[in-house]
């Protein structure tokens, strides 16, 4: 099968992910027997995680189809919704800290270490059955994750509408920590009294403390620039 190509017509969404050169919407790939229509989309740099429907002649095929001569195949990005067996729950590599802080700030599940390697993270995702979010292609390659997403933007807004767009997740503003994803749970004054500031003690009387690390919050300790965050993202999911 030597010098026998196919062609496969890539879908603009996914045209970033090709080499600059080499950005057109027609893709001439050679056949060698053996390699799989997957293998040969992630040859030219698209995670599979990004693809949606591969058709053939007007039929959907997999990852694993074998390509032959004279075959065109059309590749689509993921539906956006995208469809999840459960509600999302999320795993963010290291270099996403500000965007695990906005997800939780929504209250959405994201995990988030500052020190976990690529192997490390693969484990966690698949144990917890978190999709694994990163701008890392080779991570997303794995074949061990269960379910990964390339992150869209190089700015936390961009990359926060992103997610909001791709898995549609529920929102629930201010009830999860922001600093360790617990879950808020409500406290009498009394209780964390101790912990606050006279201002603090004075003003607010409604107060919640992370059932993990005890981090005490209130009603009006949000600045201007979170608030705004969160009217903006339920904008976008509306």
């Amino acid at each position: 099968m030597d010098n026998v190509t196919t062609s496969l017509r890539i879908a603009s969404e996914l045209r970033m992910f090709l080499p600059v050169s080499r950005r057109q919407e027609w893709q001439e790939v050679a056949l060698d027997g053996t390699s799989t229509l997957g293998h040969h989309i992630e040859s030219l740099g698209i995670p599979l995680t990004e693809v949606g429907p591969m058709i053939v002649a007007g039929h959907g095929v997999p990852p694993s189809y074998q390509l032959v001569p004279g075959d065109v195949v059309e590749i689509h990005p993921v539906p956006r919704p995208q469809q999840l067996p459960a509600e999302p729950r999320f795993l963010l590599d290291v270099h996403l800290g500000t965007l695990a802080r906005r997800l939780r700030l929504l209250g959405i599940d994201a995990a988030y270490h500052n020190d976990m390697d690529d192997p490390a993270l693969v484990v966690q995702a698949n144990a917890e059955r978190r999709v694994l979010l990163t701008q890392d292609r080779g991570l997303l390659r794995r074949r061990a994750l269960w379910l990964g997403a390339y992150v869209r933007g190089s700015r936390p807004a961009d990359q926060l509408r992103d997610l909001l767009e791709r898995f549609s997740p529920p929102l629930s503003p201010w009830t999860r920590c922001t600093a360790c994803n617990g879950e808020l749970v409500p406290v009498a004054k009394g209780e964390v009294e101790p912990l606050l500031r006279a201002g603090t003690r004075r003003n607010y009387d409604a107060y919640g403390r992370c059932g993990i690390c005890g981090q005490v919050y209130w009603r009006g300790a949000h600045s201007d620039h979170l608030e705004e965050i969160v009217r903006t993202a339920r904008a976008w999911a509306s």
